[in-house]
């Protein structure tokens, strides 16, 4: 099996920069519309997230951006918040370090970091959902407990098979370091531990069969062990814009998180102050 050609999405999708250059259009505009609140979840400089604020008393969740751990920010994802403050919900992106300059381990301990950050403010585990990188890092959410829920969207959940592609140039992953941070390999939530027990596999119907496989893969796995999953292709999108369902209010995928944010555990306010 081509393994670049199965994880290198930018190589496989030709038109991708459009499709990045509407994400930061969308994300620019709904800035100026309606500026989010920045707030510090640690010390360096990427370590801040920015919360759009849909009232008092509205759940929230939150968004973990991809890039392959290392490129990408917050600012380029803002465009999906209107859909979210339409329907009531509050939505917190975080930026993070990217690799090399960190090693994989250190984002998912400041991405935690800014999960807990948002619990603080509730007083309940938020739903969190993210995007590829990010889908990753919303199951490891779930499985330590931090979040209530996790919707992980174009996720790799076995990293080993990054390993001889050029995306591990900066990754720098070796065979033990990769399965550890693999979280079909780590602990699957259950009723008896804390946090949720939902954990929602979705990807584009027109990726590569190692994208469908890992999320079918990762679904069926939890699946067997207890946890509430659902597996989701959805037909005519590639990796890049199985995000754009994410843009409308009324889509499905919007409806399903709302849902989950306003049902899951119990919430005080959440205040807009950083």
């Amino acid at each position: 099996m081509d393994l670049e050609a199965e994880y290198n999405n930018r190589a496989r999708v030709p038109d991708h920069p459009a499709v990045m250059q509407r994400w930061r259009e969308t994300a620019e505009a709904a800035r100026a519309a309606r500026p989010p609140v920045e707030i510090a979840y640690g010390p360096g400089p990427r370590e801040v997230m920015d919360l759009f604020f849909a009232g008092p008393d509205a759940p929230v969740a939150v968004f973990l951006h991809g890039g392959y751990w290392q490129a990408l920010d917050k600012d380029w994802f803002s465009g999906i918040a209107p859909a979210f403050l339409a329907g009531g919900v509050s939505l917190a992106i975080p930026s993070y370090d990217l690799c090399p300059n960190v090693r994989l381990g250190v984002i998912l301990r400041q991405v935690g970091a800014a999960v807990e950050a948002v619990r603080a403010r509730t007083g309940a585990r938020p739903v969190v959902f993210g995007h590829s990188a990010g889908g990753h890092m919303s199951a490891c959410m779930l499985s330590e407990g931090r979040a209530s829920a996790a919707i992980a969207i174009s996720g790799v959940f076995d990293l080993r098979p990054l390993i001889p592609t050029s995306l591990n140039a900066a990754l720098d992953l070796d065979e033990r370091e990769a399965a550890a941070l693999s979280p079909i390999h780590w602990p699957v939530p259950n009723g008896s531990t804390p946090g949720g027990t939902v954990l929602d596999c979705i990807v584009g119907a027109d990726e590569s069969p190692e994208f469908l496989r890992q999320s079918k893969m990762m679904a069926d796995h939890w699946a067997a062990n207890g946890v509430e999953t659902r597996y989701e292709a959805l037909p005519g999108l590639n990796h890049f814009t199985v995000l754009d369902p994410l843009y409308d209010p009324a889509s499905r995928l919007v409806t399903r998180i709302t849902d989950l944010a306003r049902t899951v555990g119990e919430r005080r306010s959440f205040t807009s102050s950083g």
